[in-house]
């Protein structure tokens, strides 16, 4: 039988209308019905109608200041020459701030304007206005007068004023109550013990918080198994009780994709598949006048399409306008390629360098939770584009405060765990500072930082002419504009699995017909090492199973190994041990964080410096394993000096 594989391939502002548009014509109107409230619970709800005072405030005139309460007219002859004398209890009363004045008395002197001549007899040195320092009936609000609007989301400030209005409830909009539906018989509830083909139910999590966050109340439901039958029995049920019924995976075209089958033959598929990168396979249906959202399965492609099309329909039920995003120009650090035809969003790292902000971009792959966690903005990629080259100037959508992101130090350059460690120590003696670190090997960071796209370049670069490391590069790259600081001095080797089970026991080995071997990328520190190691033993990397077969860090390259599809990778000790994997010495290196020199007196770096040279880090850092911290901190290499 045929298989559809996707019904259409809109552009998702299209999309998105047509939806909205045919949800209303179907209920009439998306917006939902009030409800009652009591108003200190009411914070960040949205007014159904006009909140109105049912009481004036002040609801009488009240004294402004400390002081005396008086008639105007009998203080208009006061002079500092000729002082008028009053009497307490005859025309003058003592008043405080607050308190309501004598219905004869519309003014008020401060006490700091009044001398005291006895227990009765006032002197003021100046004469009154009517109604200074006094607050007339009705000065903050009016009975019957609005305090706040419809269609209003309420704040701390709006509740106060609510209540002091005389209003002990408010109505607001019901907020849309989201079923969150996840699918997939591969899925487990969090803590569970994980065996292959597990995969950890989360973005049922994400896409709740984030309808929380939107206004919506999101009920997480039971996980539904690939299984028609249920997914439809579910579905049915949901529709029912829901405002909106999310359902996420399932929504792509495979053996047990059901998603759209079953809304389809419920209700009506409005679109399956739009012209997005991730999150092409959204599916945009509604049964019974209930909008149902097909989510993809993987986090980032969810986590978009629900702020691209979920979002949206929250706050048009809530009668409310979405936030419109904050952009900001940025130079982009590395060229992004994009396929023609699909509106492509890229998650990138921010940080500002010699007064520019710089754009890094991160991984792109849908299923990488973390790049959101790592995320500061996102580029979107026009689909009339094939995507934008370094140097450019480009808008970039803020996911993350401005003020954060000019505290955060640039890392480009080689990976070690260190750099995490110093991350965290940073924000922890600096709070509000952090270590933003871009993987993308040592040749590559000190590209970047020559472009002044950071403020920092990690390296570890050997010279295979004189076997010292970095300071040949810094010298070719960035001249006499750098110097070397020691972050560290590790242990690289062999990371092989627990047992050896192939025997791998040196470079040698690497040549066995049995052996499969992962890579460092090319540019890398780690790479270079090798390149160097097999030369010095005249090994030919063609002989080497997976020579070419690349990852961007020691962790992913260890765990390649780790999880059985590499037998050997070329890696620091600490990755070893932190993935339980056995350790093979080949070589120690130093590994250096390249500054310029003008920076060393930039706060950023003198804070990053500091920590690198605090006790704290040496200690964190030795206790990972394979590590020399001794010459932290120590600016091992200036220019017109020999190592």
């Amino acid at each position: 039988m045929e298989r559809k594989v996707y019904l259409e391939n809109k552009p998702y502002r299209e999309a998105l209308r047509e939806y909205l548009d045919a949800l209303k014509n179907l209920k009439g109107s998306l917006v939902m019905e009030a409800e009652k409230v009591p108003v200190h619970k009411a914070l960040g709800r949205v007014t159904a109608e006009p909140v109105t005072a049912r009481n004036s405030v002040p609801h009488y005139h009240a004294a402004a200041m400390d002081g005396i309460a008086v008639k105007a007219e009998d203080t208009y002859q006061a002079r500092e020459t000729s002082p008028v004398v009053l009497t307490l209890g005859d025309n003058a009363v003592e008043v405080d701030t607050g308190d309501p004045l004598p219905p004869w008395c519309n003014a008020v002197i401060m006490i700091e304007e009044v001398q005291f001549l006895d227990d009765r007899k006032v002197e003021i040195a100046a004469a009154a206005s009517p109604w200074q320092h006094v607050r007339a009936i009705g000065e903050d609000m009016l009975k019957g007068q609005v305090i706040v609007p419809v269609n209003h989301t309420l704040t701390p400030a709006d509740l106060g004023a609510v209540l002091a209005g005389g209003n002990l409830e408010v109505r607001v909009r019901r907020k849309p109550r989201v079923a969150v539906m996840p699918t997939g018989t591969e899925l487990v509830l969090p803590g569970n013990d994980l065996k292959p083909g597990d995969i950890v139910e989360f973005n049922g999590t994400v896409i709740s918080s984030f309808i929380y966050q939107w206004g919506g109340e999101p009920e997480i439901q039971p996980v539904t198994e690939d299984d028609e039958r249920l997914l439809r029995e579910r579905l049915v049920a949901a529709v029912e009780k829901y405002d909106i019924v999310v359902i996420n995976a399932g929504s792509s075209a495979g053996r047990e994709d059901y998603t759209a089958k079953v809304i389809g033959e419920l209700g009506q598929v409005l679109a399956h598949g739009v012209a997005i990168k991730p999150g092409k396979p959204v599916i945009l249906g509604i049964i019974n006048k209930t909008p149902v959202i097909g989510l993809p399965g993987y986090p980032v492609s969810a986590a978009l399409t629900a702020k691209l099309f979920l979002r949206p329909l929250i706050y048009a039920m809530l009668s409310q306008r979405e936030p419109e995003a904050k952009e900001v120009e940025a130079v982009l650090s590395r060229s992004v390629h994009s396929p023609l035809g699909m509106e492509e969003f890229v998650r990138v790292r921010l940080g500002q360098v010699e007064g520019k902000l710089v754009a890094t971009p991160l991984g792109r792959g849908a299923g990488v939770i973390t790049s959101l966690v790592k995320a500061d903005g996102m580029l979107v990629l026009d689909r009339l584009s094939e995507g934008r080259l370094a140097g450019e100037k480009v808008k970039v959508q803020l996911m993350r405060d401005p003020g954060d992101i000019r505290r955060t130090l640039m890392v480009t350059g080689s990976h070690d765990m260190s750099l995490d460690l110093l991350d965290n120590l940073l924000r922890t003696r600096y709070p509000g500072y952090s270590v933003a670190s871009s993987h993308v090997g040592s040749l590559s960071g000190l590209v970047a930082l020559a472009n002044r796209e950071c403020h920092c370049a990690g390296t570890h670069l050997l010279d295979p002419e004189t076997g010292e490391y970095n300071v040949s590069y810094v010298r070719q790259y960035l001249g006499d504009r750098a110097v070397l600081v020691n972050l560290v001095y590790r242990e690289q080797g062999l990371i092989v699995p627990r047992g050896n089970p192939k025997q791998v026991r040196s470079l040698e080995d690497l040549t066995g017909e049995d052996i499969v071997f992962i890579n460092r990328q090319r540019g890398s520190g780690t790479r270079v090492l090798l390149d160097y190691e097999l030369r010095q033993k005249n090994i030919n990397p063609r002989n080497i199973r997976g020579y070419r077969r690349e990852e961007y860090s020691h962790l992913a390259a260890a765990a390649a190994v780790k999880n059985g599809t590499a037998d050997v990778t070329l890696g620091i000790k600490a990755a070893a041990q932190a993935l339980g994997l056995e350790f093979i010495p080949v070589a120690k290196e130093r590994y250096d964080l390249c500054i310029p020199g003008d920076y060393l007196d930039k706060p950023l770096v003198k804070k990053l410096l500091s920590v690198i040279r605090s006790e704290e880090f040496r200690r964190q850092v030795e206790a990972l394993g394979g590590y020399d911290a001794s010459q932290s901190g120590t600016i091992i290499w200036r220019p017109g000096e020999e190592e």
